[in-house]
């Protein structure tokens, strides 16, 4: 007999620069989103129907995301036990390598929630460094970490 899929909530960061944004993207753009990694990793949990992130919000390509959210569905072959929180953790992780994308948590949730509705706030950072002349004036650790207009 077939158990029903466990819903987990995941919690993840990654550093946007080479990537469309978070959203899911097709594989033939040069740029693809950050889903189709995540996506990508969860297959290799061998799932019985392929794994779909429902992520909470968007980012534009090239921006990065100290946390972000998404719930997902894992349904397991029968006789296979769903997964701890830890082991989803590590195992996600393992198959993003090298990627700079990280899972931070997990929680097994109710399959009633849903990470983008069931979302209470969300909050967002904007990093402005003024007083550049020019692009070369940007200090190293700050390149592609934050928006430099150029001033004029």
């Amino acid at each position: 007999m077939v158990s029903p899929p466990a819903r987990y909530l995941v919690l993840f960061q990654y550093l946007g620069s080479r990537y469309s944004g978070v959203m899911e993207t097709s594989n033939d753009q040069s740029v693809i989103g950050v889903q189709n990694y995540l996506e990508k990793a969860a297959q290799n949990l061998k799932p019985i129907v392929p794994i779909k992130f429902h992520i909470s919000s968007r980012t534009d390509t090239g921006v990065h995301a100290l946390c972000n959210s998404a719930h997902l569905d894992i349904q397991r072959p029968p006789g296979k036990p769903a997964f701890n929180e830890k082991q989803l953790i590590c195992s996600l992780n393992y198959h993003l390598r090298p990627e700079p994308i990280r899972i931070l948590n997990a929680y097994r949730v109710t399959n009633s929630f849903h990470a983008r509705f069931s979302a209470l706030s969300r909050t967002y950072i904007y990093r402005v460094l003024m007083g550049c002349a020019h692009h070369s004036e940007v200090p190293v650790f700050e390149k592609d970490l934050c928006w430099a207009p150029v001033a004029s």
